[in-house]
């Protein structure tokens, strides 16, 4: 493994954790890889070219899907229902239907035989178009890395833009790109998560942040692709795939070229209490998704230490990152677009803080060798005092250099405060630039003795890792939500929002998606 002789782990050790992790992990993919929810199944339609919304707001994929769902449930999957029905009722397209079964005017029914042949070539050939348009906006996307060229440096420097309204997000987003960001993240409104539809078209009222939408994605990107033209390096987009519509905010990412999006296992469970059967189902599928469309999800490990001690819950974000990349892995996704999340959360006043920041810091780092990283700044501990705040941030930002992260969201001094001004941006971007800029090499230097203090802390917190795994696989992942293992959120498998939008597939389930998705159409 790369680099392991900086912490002089024990690769046993290494390798035990990681057949832990799969041990633990396995039950919940065999849960997910049998049933199916409301959401893959309009991701499923989204992909087969259905979109647009009814004069309420409510997209026609929701209205579609609901009918069938009301007339013979969603276990077989939608596709083979809707496009029998397309294609036995003479409806014009996709749209057409939606139209007539939110009216009541179509009947619905699983077909069978040479009908149901019928079905699934139409269904195939539909959502396979949508594949196929994902998958020229990932050769769009390295043509436009070849010729404009990536940031010259790693780690990429990563910067919220999110106002609320899409229209104002653009010229930040443009100027936090002439300022030195390499990845925009619009942040979205608080609360989509828990809906259950993705708003319709460019929107301009979020709540501390702004709607994920296709439209909204699709006027970022070609914001920033202009910028970058005019930068001269290729500004990546991210948004947020999680909630209740996971699956489809990741069709859609696909579709409008997102680069990076949050995609964490067990992030929506723990804190926005969605079902965790939900969850794992749709973001097995989502994470398909984002590996054909070779989108980086970044996961949410660093939300663990906002609500537990940073110190004495370190172990569970080793714990979260070994899972997370096993789920990733069995979707598919290679460790190139794992962006496993972690940060700079131990309160100040703990003696050697940042001793123990660097030894987390550096046990993430050498765990996953070719994965890029996410280090995420202080918020916890942040006062309002920015003297004190600023020069936090210059320690995180310390920390990613010496340790050689991937991706390093940029710390602001007001952080968790008040909502950053501009000028508190501005000033943020020059403490990273002159951190990498006067250290940025001191990862080829920084190797802590075999017997000190930094790696001695990583062997622990991998030691106690490995404890946690074994009594996970002794009790179940579901389990160990459900008693507070993470976060310190009790999150149990019967409880949530979305449940009742989860079905077991019956025999004969179709997903032309999935078949695609996992290499069998």
């Amino acid at each position: 493994m790369a680099h392991q002789t900086r912490l002089h782990l024990d690769g046993e050790l290494v390798a035990r954790a990681r057949r832990l992790a799969v041990r633990a992990g396995q039950p919940v993919v065999d849960l997910a890889r049998s049933r199916t929810t409301v959401s893959v199944e309009r991701a499923t339609l989204r992909l087969a070219g259905l979109a647009g919304a009814d004069p309420d707001g409510i997209p026609w994929v929701n209205r579609l899907v609901d009918a069938v769902r009301g007339d013979v449930g969603i276990g077989h999957g939608v596709s083979l229902p809707v496009f029998h029905a397309l294609a036995a009722d003479g409806h014009s397209d996709l749209l057409a239907l939606a139209q007539k079964a939110a009216s009541g005017a179509v009947r619905f029914e699983v077909p069978a035989g040479a009908a149901a042949v019928r079905a699934r070539e139409l269904a195939s050939a539909s959502v396979g178009a949508g594949i196929a348009a994902v998958d020229a906006r990932r050769v769009e996307r390295d043509g436009l890395v070849a010729e404009i060229g990536d940031p010259p440096q790693r780690p990429w420097i990563y910067l919220i833009v999110a106002t609320g309204d899409i229209y104002e997000d653009i010229p930040q987003a443009q100027a936090a790109a002439r300022a030195g960001a390499d990845v925009i993240a619009v942040i979205r409104s608080t609360g989509q998560s828990l809906l259950d539809y993705v708003p319709e078209g460019a929107t301009r009222e979020g709540f501390a942040g702004t709607y994920a939408t296709g439209e909204n994605f699709r006027l970022m990107r070609a914001a920033l692709d202009e910028t970058s033209v005019e930068l001269g390096r290729y500004i990546r987009l991210t948004n947020y795939a999680s909630g209740l519509c996971m699956p489809e905010i990741a069709a859609l990412a696909g579709l409008n070229r997102l680069d990076m999006m949050l995609n964490d296992s067990m992030y929506g469970i723990l804190f926005r209490d969605i079902n965790p059967i939900r969850t794992f189902v749709d973001q097995r599928f989502s994470r398909q998704i984002h590996s054909r469309a070779g989108i980086i999800i970044n996961t949410g490990e660093d939300n663990y230490l906002t609500t537990a001690d940073a110190v004495e819950a370190a172990h569970t974000v080793t714990v979260s990152q070994l899972l997370n990349e096993f789920f990733a892995h069995e979707a598919g996704l290679p460790d190139e677009l794992l962006g496993l999340g972690h940060a700079f959360e131990i309160n100040p006043e703990v003696p050697d803080s940042f001793r123990l920041e660097l030894a987390h810091a550096l046990l993430a780092r050498e765990l996953f060798p070719d994965a890029p990283l996410k280090w995420m700044p202080p918020t916890k501990h942040m006062t309002g005092d920015v003297f004190r705040g600023y020069l936090l941030d210059g320690f995180f930002n310390l920390v990613g250099a010496m340790t050689g992260q991937g991706i390093l969201l940029v710390g602001m001094m007001t952080e968790a405060v008040v909502t950053p001004w501009l000028s508190d941006r501005d000033l943020a971007l020059q403490n990273v630039r002159y951190v990498m800029n006067a250290c940025g090499g001191l990862t080829e230097d920084f190797h802590p003795p075999a017997d000190g203090f930094i790696a001695t802390r990583a062997r622990v917190v991998l030691g106690e890792a490995i404890e946690l795994l074994e009594r996970i696989c002794d009790d179940g992942l579901l389990n160990a939500i459900g008693v507070g293992t993470f976060g310190i959120m009790k999150r149990p498998a019967d409880g949530g929002r979305g449940l009742d939008g989860v079905e077991e597939h019956q025999d004969g389930y179709f997903n032309p998606a999935t078949e695609i998705l996992e290499g069998r159409a």
